[in-house]
Order: C-alpha cells, then structure tokens, then sequence
C-alpha cells in the first residue's frame, strides 16, 4: 500500500501491555510535576479550606511530600511579594490558583491570571508579586525539595521592591 505516512502501525497499540508504562504514584518529568500541579488545582476541595491571609507575611502550608519534591501552598495579600531570587539547585512550577500575581524578571514583567503555570528550572531569578488589590493563592512544586533561596539584587534600578519576604519557607 503506498500512503503519504512514513509511520503506520499494524494492530492496537493498547493491545500489547508490555509497551504501556506503568502509572507511577509519583511524577518523575517536567510534564508529570505540573500536571501534578493542575490536578490539585482542578480540586479545590485539596486546598482550599487550607488557605488563611497574613497582613504581615506571605502564608504557607506544606500540602504535600514525595521522593525528592515538596508541594507548597502560599496566599499573597496585595502588596505581598518575594524579593528578587532563584530556587538553587530546585527546580519548579509554579501554578496561580486565585487572584494574580506579576513575575518580574530581567525580560520584564508579566501578569499570572488564575490557572497560569510558569515551569522553571535551577538558577532561574525571578520577583513574585501581588500587584492587584485582591488576594492571590498561588501552588509551588520544587524538585528537589527547596533548601535554599537565595536573593539577589534588582535586576535594574526600577526593579519592583518588594515589602515582605518570609524566611522560611523559601517558596516563591
């Protein structure tokens, strides 16, 4: 038979077991740490009698643990941002669950609406921020589990200075 395809496939897929993969209990890739992510978004019952707002510091609970990876879940009040940073040697998504948020990083800045997902990887400095005048909750999961969070200067003498940073955790 002469096709267009370079690709054909003879049979079901689904019909040889030995070449499915076996669902894991916990994500290993990039894709499977932020559909993780979406998956406790899309639930809020997981979540969302968790959330309380601090006028003094950003919230956070730890939500959960796995081999290697922590997933945290912060509130932001207006105003409320990390301070210019990285992760370390971590890894992370950040997904945006409520309100919004602003990214500044050395490209400039961008808004984070509800359902927004930003992947990101060690090394990565970025200022995370609750410009809007509502509250924001956001979801964070860092491979490894976040030991460090150092700071950094702003990127540029307009750079957003922010008014609140907790120490601990290092979630941003």
């Amino acid at each position: 038979m002469n096709s267009d395809n370079d690709l054909q496939i003879a049979g079901d897929l689904l019909e040889v077991p030995h070449l499915l993969q076996p669902p894991r209990e916990h994500p290993a890739t990039v894709a499977e740490f932020a559909g993780l992510a979406r998956a406790i978004a899309a639930d809020r019952a997981q979540w969302a009698d968790l959330v309380r707002y601090d006028a003094t510091t950003r919230w956070y609970h730890r939500l959960r643990t796995g081999p290697g990876y922590e997933v945290w879940l912060l509130s932001w009040v207006p105003g409320q941002g990390t301070g210019r940073h990285d992760h370390g040697r971590s890894s992370g998504v950040l997904t945006v669950l409520e309100g919004t948020l602003t990214e500044h990083t050395r490209r400039g800045a961008r808004t984070l609406a509800p359902g927004a997902q930003h992947v990101f990887a060690p090394g990565y400095a970025h200022e995370v921020v609750n410009d809007a005048l509502e509250p924001a909750v956001s979801l964070h999961i860092y491979y490894p589990g976040l030991t460090e969070m150092p700071m950094h200067p702003a990127a540029h003498a307009g750079a957003h200075a922010s008014p609140s940073c907790a120490a601990r955790p290092v979630t941003a």
